[in-house]
């Protein structure tokens, strides 16, 4: 975890987050510089940042908004006030309404970025300042302290070459909190064609069967939010296992970056779990991770006692080797 303490000061009105990173200064200053690598990490697990603007100069703006799992958004902005490569900026940060106009409703603070280097990499200090303590307060209570660990967790993975973060782990498995779960595997092919792995039923049937023995009797996908679908399994031959689906509905897709989905058993009441899936390609592979949200943690634990990441990692296994290896695609 890079972030190391952060500082709520209610006397001074400011916030302040220091973090350390096994990265040189350029290194880090190039993150924080390049709005494609900025965005994957400028939002909390289930709330990426997609910067819409992007003009990196004294007096220039960033436009961004941040997607929940539920389609829901919010826009905010950029004033960039000072830049100092690679040691230190600073900007006026703001909420926006759809149309990229400040929200007075909503406080704007200055936030120093300032990077020095250390004996094993960088450290940051971020410090943002408050126009009052009402405003500091507001934006404690929106959950920004819990919000920055988690989104600060995702930086490694940008930091670092992404086969020698990932490449050879398998599906690992990472506990957020009581009720979220972050999934990932590498797996070595192209994001658009991981993208048709995971929305083009023919591919589909392919891969996704969990471990051997099982076949996917039905496939419905759902392409846009709003659509259904549903997904069965059952065993082949002699396996043993009694048949089993899942069905939900689709919140957000943004092909071929990220795909959310409601999920529940088939011919059950619930309960429903959140799987938010997002897809980043870098030299000619693919992240997946999936964010997972669960009513509480007896559910959370309960599903992960089935064994579905041994499942997970048996059907990554077969994408490699089967619609990513190019054998089964027209």
């Amino acid at each position: 975890m890079p972030v190391i303490d952060i500082n709520a000061d209610t006397e001074n009105l400011t916030l302040t987050v220091t973090a350390e990173f096994a990265a040189p200064i350029e290194r880090v200053w190039h993150a924080y510089s390049d709005p494609r690598q900025l965005e994957r990490f400028w939002g909390p697990p289930s709330w990426p940042a997609t910067f819409l603007t992007w003009d990196h100069t004294v007096g220039g703006r960033a436009d961004y908004a941040m997607t929940g799992p539920h389609g829901e958004q919010h826009r905010a902005y950029w004033e960039f006030l000072e830049i100092e490569e690679p040691n230190r900026f600073s900007v006026l940060d703001g909420f926006s309404d759809d149309e990229g106009k400040p929200n007075g409703d909503l406080p704007a603070m200055r936030m120093d970025f300032t990077f020095e280097p250390t004996t094993d990499g960088t450290r940051m200090v971020t410090s943002s300042r408050f126009d009052s303590i009402e405003a500091l307060e507001q934006v404690i209570a929106m959950g920004v302290i819990e919000g920055t660990r988690m989104a600060m967790s995702q930086i490694d993975a940008v930091l670092r070459d992404l086969r020698e973060y990932a490449e050879g782990k398998g599906t690992t498995v990472e506990f957020l909190d009581d009720k979220h779960i972050s999934i990932t595997r590498l797996v070595n092919g192209p994001r658009d064609l991981v993208w048709r792995a995971y929305t083009e039923p023919d591919l589909i049937k392919q891969w996704m069967l969990g471990p051997d023995g099982w076949e996917m009797t039905e496939c419905e996908v759902g392409l846009k939010a709003g659509d259904r679908y549903r997904n069965s399994w059952a065993p082949v031959g002699d396996n043993e296992g009694e048949p089993f689906g899942f069905e939900g509905e689709m919140l957000v897709v943004d092909a071929p970056r990220r795909a959310v989905q409601s999920e529940r058993m088939q011919g059950t009441d619930g309960p429903d779990i959140l799987s938010d899936v997002s897809f980043y390609e870098e030299d000619g592979a693919t992240l997946i991770t999936v964010i997972m949200e669960f009513p509480d943690k007896d559910t959370r634990d309960g599903i992960l006692a089935t064994g579905m990441t041994d499942g997970m990692e048996a059907s990554y296994q077969r994408l490699e080797s089967t619609v990513l290896a190019g054998e089964s695609v027209a």
